[in-house]
């Protein structure tokens, strides 16, 4: 539902879903599983589409942190969230 209301624009429809999405995940299955990562990464993602940088740019951080551990620096997932962090920092310069 986060991910449909963010592709229409409802960012603050959006927000809370994600939120409760990623304490779920930590929940039941713990801080450091992939699936965190890809929350965390889906997160960051609604902020920085939103312009938010500052915001989004500490939880690209965690999530390539966390799957870089899990899974390796050359899983296509670690691969994507980094590249998210990269993306976000090239087009967050004044």
């Amino acid at each position: 539902m986060a991910f449909l209301y963010k592709s229409q624009g409802r960012y603050s429809d959006a927000e809370p879903l994600y939120i409760e999405a990623l304490a779920m995940t930590k929940r039941l299955l713990g801080d450091e599983h992939p699936d965190v990562a890809s929350s965390l990464n889906n997160l960051a993602a609604l902020y920085d589409s939103q312009g938010r940088y500052s915001d989004a740019e500490p939880f690209y951080i965690q999530a390539v942190a966390i799957a870089e551990k899990q899974l390796g620096a050359n899983h296509p997932n670690t691969i994507t969230f980094r590249k998210n962090l990269e993306y976000l920092r090239r087009n967050d310069q004044p």
